[in-house]
């Protein structure tokens, strides 16, 4: 059974690049945001797994923010939206070789740790994104976690969602880990699901509502595991 797990990995992965290729090949063929949904859609047609959404997207939401468990979270995201996303995603991941290509292309924002002055291009991107009328899609966690519970929010979504007072709306990703995991070198097709909460507008007066809102995350994602078993 792993040995079959590790096969499909192996097939999900080339599906993967070979997707994000043609994403780069037909960028400036085709209108934004469209090559990186076809991106997505063949991904996600390809490695046969489909997304069951629960809930309303806002279509005033300025910024997406999602739990992070792998590397599908982009994935889903990208198909069960119709908005032009602008991922907010760290330094490193724009340096790499082929896929830094992939954040670079549309403009996606890229955010240096424990650096002052990415703080400041960061809301200075964001104005300009904002601007445009993208949605910045943030992971609040910064990185993946494969474990049921939620890693300590990062204060980035709090600084620009308060500094432009922008309608937030975070999204809950079941268990994605359990489908593609790049780290066990594992996947397996399945029906992955993506929840909707509702949206609300950033309140800087309010110190606590980012950390608020990863307990609320919490309890949806704690709830949906309680109720439905084909989740564990």
């Amino acid at each position: 059974m792993k040995i079959f797990a590790h096969i499909s990995w192996l097939f999900a992965t080339i599906i993967i690049a070979v997707s994000l290729t043609i994403m780069i090949l037909t960028f400036y063929i085709l209108p934004r945001p469209y090559s990186r949904k076809l991106s997505a859609w063949l991904i996600r047609i390809s490695i046969f797994f489909t997304v069951e959404v629960k809930g309303k997207e806002d279509p005033k939401a300025q910024m997406f923010l999602l739990n992070h468990q792998s590397d599908l979270d982009i994935v889903v995201m990208e198909t069960i939206t119709s908005r032009d996303l602008t991922w907010v995603a760290k330094k490193e991941l724009f340096d790499m070789p082929f896929f830094g290509l992939i954040l670079k292309l549309p403009q996606d924002i890229a955010v240096e740790r424990e650096s002052k002055t990415s703080l400041i291009k960061l809301l200075k991107d964001a104005k300009r994104v904002l601007k445009t009328n993208r949605v910045i899609t943030m992971f609040p966690e910064g990185t993946r976690s494969t474990k049921d519970k939620m890693l300590p929010f990062k204060s980035g979504a709090k600084i620009v969602a308060d500094a432009n007072r922008l309608r937030v709306q975070p999204v809950v990703l079941i268990q994605t880990s359990k489908y593609y995991n790049i780290k066990n070198f594992y996947y397996k097709p399945g029906r992955i699901k993506a929840i909707y909460m509702e949206s609300f507008v950033a309140d800087k007066n309010d110190e606590n509502w980012l950390k608020d809102l990863r307990e609320k995350m919490q309890k949806v994602y704690d709830n949906e595991l309680a109720n439905n078993p084909s989740h564990r």
